[in-house]
């Protein structure tokens, strides 16, 4: 049987885009060898969302005193099996709407590992299992999977990566992350709200590699006053039997010990047994190269997600997949990376969209910048007790929004603001002359438009 449009890879981008493309009229399939909603649901954003938000009302049940309120009848606690629980029946939740919605928009879905096996008159040729498959344009939307250093003694030690952490039933006493990028603070956040003794190594010189310096900075403190130890700047050099590290920094080695050894260094596109091959692709530095419509060498092969390399974010992967089937369906437009909000689930929030400081520096870009406390918000300080908080707008010459980087609650509702000024290249001004529900945090855009 042939098909319009065929999907491999079923995550974000994968069934939002086929849900699309068959409701526009194309006879479309998806095919996906593990669970709906890929990554992002089963082992990445929701998860993860879902044991924060826990480990948040557990945060403030702890420092309720604050809010002059107290706790009768013993300390504030938690039961980590109903935690597991909880989030398990939020990803069957979720999972059978993508079902749903699949189903009444008429998408095939078939289940197994599908691959290219070549092209002939003028079609695509996948198969998954023993059946084969035809298709007119073939979009690939496999993801990514978790990237394992080649540490010393590594491979011999029972060490987790975040889907054996969102899968524990029991926590260690004391916990090495290694790497300190988003999922590693996410986890940190985690894990420190549950009391675990967290400790976080990462290579660079501070955490959040790629985001906001500054922000970044003020957030690591926020941690320290938790009792999270950093150690930044620092290099592993072997992973021991019993959970130590071996590190270096600073030209000295020094042993970090541990009951278990969480790995969050990053994520690598899948391509392994695409067949790629059979079309004449190949990829660069483990990512598929696409153009601005996401369309490969291929002129009928395109790529969105994890799987392109430039941005492992699902709403970059939604936004890609569109692109990529507007312009199967011959709609102009093309994908920007300008305006794509980053979020990190720590309490508190740290939002980023935009340029960096770091980023105009090395680009030698001039630019201004204004900034205020999130405390110049009167609902920020009625529900953040004892946190200062930091909004920041990059300007340039004529002064335009470059960027916006925020930390504090709630930091990821308030981004998108930012990229939408962002996005059509608007000034502090259009904040100023938008109207803000008085109190809310959202304010806080509107002060900085003042200034």
């Amino acid at each position: 049987m042939k098909y319009d449009l065929a999907i491999i890879g079923a995550g974000p981008a994968g069934y939002t885009v086929a849900e699309t493309a068959a409701k526009k009229g194309l006879k479309t399939l998806l095919f996906e060898k593990d669970k709906l909603g890929g990554v992002c649901l089963n082992e990445g954003c929701i998860p993860t969302k879902t044991l924060l938000y826990s480990a948040k009302i557990l945060d403030l049940m702890k420092n309720a005193s604050k809010y002059g309120l107290k706790l009768t009848g013993g300390e504030a606690a938690f039961d980590l099996d109903k935690m597991m629980t909880r989030k398990t029946k939020t990803l069957r939740k979720l999972a059978a709407g993508i079902k749903t919605r699949l189903a009444d928009s008429g998408v095939v879905w078939v289940t197994g590992e599908a691959h290219i096996a070549g092209e002939s008159d003028g079609t695509i040729e996948v198969v998954c299992g023993s059946e084969s498959y035809r298709t007119d344009y073939l979009l690939l939307c496999t993801g990514s999977e978790a990237l394992v250093p080649p540490i010393k003694g590594l491979e011999a030690v029972d060490s987790w990566t975040s889907k054996e952490a969102l899968n524990c039933d029991s926590l260690p006493e004391r916990i090495s992350i290694i790497g300190g990028g988003v999922i590693g603070l996410e986890f940190a956040s985690l894990f420190n709200s549950l009391g675990v003794k967290v400790q976080v190594i990462e290579m660079q010189t501070e955490i959040l590699p790629g985001l906001d310096r500054e922000l970044a900075s003020l957030l690591r403190k926020e941690y320290e006053k938790k009792s999270v130890v950093f150690h930044t700047g620092t290099r592993v050099l072997e992973a021991l039997p019993d959970n130590s590290l071996i590190v270096e920094r600073a030209g000295e080695s020094l042993v970090i010990e541990a009951d278990r050894l969480l790995v969050c260094v990053g994520r690598r596109p899948f391509t392994s047994g695409l067949g790629l091959e059979k079309l004449g692709l190949e990829g660069s530095g483990g990512a598929l190269p696409v153009d601005k419509h996401m369309r490969t060498k291929h002129p009928r092969v395109y790529a969105a997600g994890d799987i392109t390399g430039h941005s492992m974010l699902a709403h970059t992967a939604i936004r890609e997949a569109a692109v990529a089937l507007n312009h199967i369906l011959g709609i102009n437009d093309t994908m920007s990376y300008a305006a794509l909000p980053a979020v990190v689930y720590t309490n508190p929030e740290l939002a980023s969209v935009g340029k960096s400081e770091e980023e105009l520096v090395a680009a030698s870009v001039a630019y201004r910048v204004v900034q205020l406390p999130m405390t110049y918000s009167g609902r920020f300080v009625a529900e953040n007790e004892g946190v200062n908080g930091l909004c920041k707008l990059l300007l340039d010459k004529d002064n335009h929004i470059l960027g916006c980087h925020m930390l504090g609650n709630p930091a990821s509702e308030l981004i998108p603001l930012a990229a939408l000024a962002i996005g059509r290249s608007y000034s502090p001004d259009l904040f100023r002359g938008l109207v803000f529900p008085h109190p809310s945090v959202s304010e806080i855009f509107h002060e900085l438009g003042l200034h």
